[in-house]
């Protein structure tokens, strides 16, 4: 990489083009390198090129790009399932219309979002593929092995997960909402020498925050509220409340109701955002969460956090 350029510019195969930014280069310099980038394009692909941003809304971006579909979500999370679909159709849509397109996919922050849309169209494309796309298909296998599966959060590879067995059809569609009853924690992350936790629980449909539950102690307690949510695409997230600082983050799981195949689903520590790169958190510990089909089915309709030392 030459001086002064902050980027990464790929060819993952002659017309998918991965571009991305890290999130903390000042802005003038992305500014530059995007000026840069959006040069080389034309002068390469004339207006044959589809710009995929996967961030947030840029206008500098749209005026040098004008064909550019704004399909961002936050960094590290994963993306709808409607969502990671459009996208899919956008891209194999636009690289049908004409020999000579290309997308480019922009991103400025982690890259784990360019391997959630690479991996992801893999497997969109996995029934028209035709049998000299088979290059192709090995350069997005491999670019995805090579360069962003490690980066990519436990939640963002689950979604990926989640969409192929659904269109594969090893699953199906659960299109009745669950309703969350109880989360079980097992294993208390120990965030001082003395052993203290005290965790606390931020419930999400979406990026919506539909339930905030208050401080608890280690070993157990139990929240006495009806809680009648119910959830399609599930975002659990728990923080320490610490004395030093507002909060530490304890973990973070995101999954699509429309999955569960089952009214009991556990996560262990390697499936889950934070938990899974720290020492604090016990390798047995899991995280349990407690579903049914309607608010009544468990006695009382009430929700209730359950933590427990082991």
């Amino acid at each position: 990489m030459e001086e002064g350029y902050e980027l990464d510019l790929t060819y993952v195969t002659e017309r998918i083009i991965a571009v991305s930014f890290p999130q903390d280069c000042f802005e003038e310099t992305y500014l530059r390198n995007l000026r840069d980038v959006t040069r080389m394009l034309k002068s390469k692909h004339t207006d044959n090129y589809l710009v995929i941003n996967l961030s947030e809304r840029k206008q500098e971006l749209t005026k040098m790009n004008p064909k550019t579909l704004d399909t961002g979500w936050p960094d590290f999370h994963a993306p709808p399932l409607d969502k990671i679909c459009t996208i899919c159709k956008a891209i194999e849509n636009w690289l049908n219309a004409d020999p000579l397109h290309v997308v480019v996919i922009h991103c400025r922050g982690g890259k784990g979002r360019i391997g959630v849309v690479i991996s992801s169209f893999v497997h969109f494309t996995d029934v028209s593929a035709s049998a000299d796309q088979a290059l192709d298909r090995f350069a997005m296998r491999k670019f995805y092995d090579d360069k962003v599966s490690a980066l990519m959060t436990p939640s963002q590879k689950r979604y990926v997960w989640i969409l192929n067995s659904l269109l594969s059809g090893s699953i199906k569609m659960n299109t009745s909402p669950l309703f969350l009853h109880c989360i079980i924690i097992h294993g208390v992350p120990h965030f001082d020498p003395a052993g203290v936790c005290q965790p606390y629980l931020k419930v999400y449909q979406g990026m919506q925050v539909v339930y905030v539950s208050g401080v608890y102690e280690e070993y157990c307690a139990f929240l006495t509220i009806a809680y009648r949510y119910s959830l399609f695409c599930l975002q659990v997230k728990c923080f320490h409340k610490s004395s030093l600082s507002e909060r530490d983050d304890i973990f973070r799981v995101q999954f699509h109701t429309g999955a569960v195949q089952a009214y009991n689903l556990v996560f262990q520590k390697d499936d889950m955002e934070h938990a899974n790169k720290d020492a604090r958190f016990p390798d047995y510990g899991k995280v349990e969460l407690v579903f049914s089909d309607g608010p009544e089915r468990i006695s009382g309709g009430f929700f209730c956090v359950v933590v427990r030392s082991c």
